[in-house]
């Protein structure tokens, strides 16, 4: 095949067209990433300036403008993305926390005032303690009580309520916390929201709150023991009977928007639910203490407080829905005998201890200062420190699945059935700086065993030493069962 001359030359110039294409490709492809790494840091920088000179509304945070929707107040430690906050590291200062500190709001209802003012004055320390009880309406008062000062709620007809369910008293409630914040009571830490049937625990309520930084917004309870409960309102409410802590900035931003937030929530029914509907407003979401609690159950409370978790004790509720915590007494003349052992140490008040008994194969379990249980054959500490439903659920057609918790059946074999002790009396014994608390057998038939070991009906008391220890709630305890007294 011939080819000529003009042919042969196009061919050539074809071939250096095509080369300097392909050398003119990489220099392209430089010039553009270059182009496009200048724009994005250019873009990122006026991004990042305007962004850090936007400031948020004093208003309502989740219904302000468009631009900043989704804007948390400059203060706000955690976001609504935060589903388990850390505790922030106290600071010199916080770590002095009194209960000098500490505000309380008390829900009552003038109905049932003159019987649940009993349970107030039980823990209430008249020279020591500030809050009001608030009411629905007036009641009639004598001096030297030893009562919270008390007020009239104010006026709620303005606020929609369309609950068919509830009773709008759950808006005055839900309102407590920022009509004590205009008090203006000075030198508060934290507020501190309760029930006129709540007994509180207030050393273990200090040892609590020192735990957070109350410069910094905190929202502070418990859930429900009821499953079907947290459904109907909510996993990241506190209930309001069980008793929660809010701080003093947080208590300052909910006064400023609760009136509106409020009107914006018509159709829910208690006050818990209206408190943390404008929490997640503000974007603060629970920190939960499980030694607040709510007992949403009816019945015994044995099986709860006998396996109470390693957390200090901070709240009872429900006093008058449930059994006194004692047998044969009334719930005010139970609670006074539970104040011995808390005075004595109230950080170790009910905190379960699992012991063994060797030589006897049993097993013991030792919920201090309340009672000791004394079981035939040895028992896994993973058994024995799950409560036994001696309780019902508060919807009494629910079963055991419908609690927020692990729970065991009362034993059906008669040979492991607890022998319950219950407190009589505790002191310290000076010379050896240890709490002794005595136990005595509550008498009820047990059925017949067959089993060949020493039996546990032979017991009448038990005595438990012990070393109070102010910080025995954050760590295993070490009761020691030292002798069982015929």
């Amino acid at each position: 095949m011939k080819v000529n001359q003009k042919d042969s030359e196009k061919v050539g110039w074809d071939q250096m067209a095509v080369g300097s294409q392909n050398r003119a490709m990489p220099k392209l492809m430089v010039w553009l990433i270059l182009f496009v790494s200048i724009t994005y840091v250019v873009y990122t920088l006026k991004l990042l300036s305007s962004s850090s000179s936007r400031g948020c509304d004093d208003g309502d945070p989740l219904f302000a403008t468009a631009h900043n929707r989704f804007a948390l107040p400059p203060t706000q430690p955690n976001s609504t993305a935060s589903q388990s906050p850390i505790p922030n590291f106290p600071t010199e200062t916080h770590l002095k926390t009194e209960l000098k500190h500490v505000v309380f709001g008390i829900a009552a209802s003038a109905k049932v005032w003159d019987h649940r003012k009993n349970y107030i004055k039980l823990w209430w320390k008249p020279k020591q303690m500030r809050g009001v009880v608030w009411l629905d309406s007036p009641v009639k008062t004598r001096p030297g009580e030893g009562l919270p000062r008390i007020k009239v709620s104010g006026d709620t007809t303005r606020f929609a309520y369309t609950n068919r369910q509830g009773h709008r008293s759950a808006i005055r409630i839900s309102r407590i916390v920022s009509e004590t914040f205009r008090l203006g009571i000075e030198d508060v830490r934290w507020f501190v929201m309760g029930d006129d049937d709540t007994f509180f625990v207030t050393e273990n309520l200090i040892r609590v709150l020192s735990k957070y930084d109350h410069n910094q917004y905190h929202y502070i309870g418990s859930l429900s023991e009821s499953h079907l409960q947290n459904i109907y309102f909510s996993y990241n409410m506190a209930y309001g009977g069980g008793g929660f802590a809010i701080s003093y900035p947080l208590a300052k931003a909910l006064e400023r928007m609760q009136d509106r937030c409020i009107q914006r929530y018509p159709g829910l029914f208690a006050s818990d639910d209206r408190m943390q509907a404008c929490m997640a407003e503000l974007g603060v979401p629970l920190t939960k203490e499980l030694g607040f609690h709510q007992y949403d159950v009816h019945g015994n409370l044995f099986g709860l407080l006998a396996a109470h978790p390693v957390t200090p004790l901070v709240s009872l509720h429900h006093l008058d829905v449930v059994e006194p915590i004692f047998p044969n007494v009334t719930q005010v003349e139970a609670l006074q005998r539970l104040k011995i052992p808390m005075k004595l140490d109230s950080a170790g008040l009910i905190q379960q201890s699992i012991c063994y008994d060797s030589a006897n194969k049993w097993t013991v379990s030792v919920s201090w200062g309340f009672a000791v249980q004394v079981f035939r054959g040895i028992l896994s500490p993973r058994e024995i420190e799950m409560p036994s439903r001696t309780f019902l659920n508060w919807y009494k057609r629910a079963d055991y699945t419908a609690y927020a918790f692990n729970t065991r059946p009362v034993s059906r074999n008669p040979c492991q059935k607890p022998f319950v002790f219950y407190l009589s009396k505790a002191r310290l014994d000076s010379s050896t700086n240890q709490t002794v608390s005595e136990y005595s057998r509550h008498r009820v038939t047990h059925p017949l065993c067959r089993w060949k070991m020493p039996d546990p009906a032979e017991l009448d008391r038990v005595e438990v030493y012990k070393n109070p220890d102010p910080h025995l709630w954050d760590k295993v305890s070490n009761i020691l069962v030292s002798q069982f007294c015929c």
